[in-house]
């Protein structure tokens, strides 16, 4: 099941960074002080892949709620993201992934899980500006 996660992780992440809109406008001054927050209710196993700092993309095992991770982004990483998902919880159970850039949100999105437990939540990627 991990396996079927990391494969829609991998898809959801080339279907997102292709469509992003590079105008991130509004959203955060030249900080590139990230901070990644998954909070929410759901039980079932979970993990967050996300850009680190070097903007290599990492998975990792996500044990309690709230899961927060926190870097300033080196000055060649060009985006941040994180996407959780997980298999297990209960049906109607909900997560909600945070993108902070520079102390302000800048990507949000809340997913509820499945019939079967199933959970995928993927907020647009923020793209550093240049």
């Amino acid at each position: 099941m991990k396996t079927a996660a990391l494969v829609l992780t991998l898809a959801f992440t080339a279907v997102s960074c292709s469509s992003d809109n590079d105008d991130n406008s509004g959203t955060a001054t030249g900080s590139r002080d990230v901070k990644y927050e998954i909070t929410g209710n759901y039980t079932g196993k979970l993990d967050a892949t996300y850009i680190e700092k070097s903007g290599a993309p990492l998975i990792e095992d996500v044990t309690a709620l709230p899961w927060t991770k926190e870097f300033t982004a080196n000055a060649d990483s060009d985006a941040a993201l994180a996407h959780s998902s997980g298999y297990g919880g209960v049906s109607g159970q909900t997560l909600t992934v945070k993108i902070y850039v520079g102390g302000k949100v800048v990507s949000e999105l809340t997913g509820t899980a499945n019939l079967e437990g199933i959970i995928v939540v993927h907020p647009k990627t923020y793209i550093f500006p240049r």
